[in-house]
């Protein structure tokens, strides 16, 4: 329907600039002749034109509709094709698709087709390209994190890795157990909190990880190949936790952010800390039971 009103106004516009411009041309013709002619020359010229009047008029309808006989080519040529060309390379860039472009019109329309045609093939090419590096990435990223999880199950002492937000990326089974046994009521368990893409700071404190983190940025501007921070905290279960923090940096890290997350490695010191008051305690004693015995041995002595 929208080709249809567009031809029709073509036809329409072509049709009123033919008349006017013969009409504009006869009567400009007309003019020019009758300044030159006499009154007897005028009158002549009459009679010998009026009786044909009606041949002139059908001479003009006659390149009238020829005019018009030609407009739906030149519509077709120089209208609607650069119309459809501009509405399937629309339909190119909004749906994706990899259908090519049918070059119709003028000489410069088509080589335009064809010339977004080949954009199209390459843009195909780049995005197969782009997709196959990303899933070899994405490939590459599943080993190593497979590996990564092989080697952490391994280890003895816990470890959690997080992302600079402080979001669970990788932890191993020690850790599991470990944040069981820190579970500050039974109906709590480890899954509340530790999980993949869960909040460490469910359990350690904000302030004390970011100021980890700013130690470790320190020694990392002046210099430090590797560099490490850690705190001691106590969780709500009332156990003591020591907490070794490494950075994870990214590759080309920059000076000003050189960290994507850390490694946190966590030991349970609640015991070593009460084995260490116990003998505090039981050496003070000792101290206070032999120390009438050694006043007494030193005044002996002396």
């Amino acid at each position: 329907m929208r080709r249809d009103r567009r031809l029709l106004a073509a036809l329409a516009a072509a049709a009123l600039a033919t008349a006017l411009l013969l009409a504009g041309w006869a009567l400009a013709s007309s003019a020019l002749v009758g300044s030159t002619l006499t009154a007897g020359e005028k009158q002549a010229l009459q009679d010998l034109l009026g009786p044909r009047l009606p041949l002139l008029v059908l001479a003009a309808v006659m390149v009238i509709g020829a005019v018009l006989a030609g407009v739906p080519a030149l519509y077709r040529r120089w209208l609607a094709a650069p119309a459809r060309l501009y509405e399937q390379t629309q339909v190119l860039l909004t749906t994706g698709t990899e259908r090519e472009i049918e070059p119709i019109g003028s000489a410069p329309v088509q080589g335009l087709a064809r010339a977004i045609n080949q954009l199209a093939r390459e843009r195909a090419e780049l995005r197969g390209d782009v997709a196959r590096q990303v899933a070899e990435g994405s490939r590459n990223l599943e080993q190593e994190r497979n590996r990564l999880a092989a080697l952490m199950s391994e280890l003895t002492q816990s470890v959690v890795v997080c992302n600079l937000d402080g979001r669970i990326l990788l932890y191993n089974n020690r850790a599991r157990l470990q944040f069981r046994a820190l579970a500050g009521s039974p109906e709590v368990g480890a899954s509340a909190l530790i999980g993949l893409g869960r909040s460490i700071y469910t359990v350690f404190d904000r302030q004390l990880v970011a100021h980890a983190l700013d130690s470790i940025r320190q020694r990392l501007l002046r210099g430090a190949a590797h560099p490490s921070a850690q705190f001691v905290t106590a969780t709500r279960g009332g156990q003591l936790l020591r907490v070794q923090m490494a950075p994870v940096r990214a590759p080309q890290a920059e000076l000003d952010a050189p960290l994507s997350g850390f490694v946190l490695m966590l030991d349970n010191i609640t015991r070593d800390l009460a084995d260490d008051t116990a003998r505090d305690r039981l050496l003070h004693k000792l101290s206070e039971g032999h120390r009438s015995s050694l006043g007494n041995l030193q005044a002996a002595v002396e």
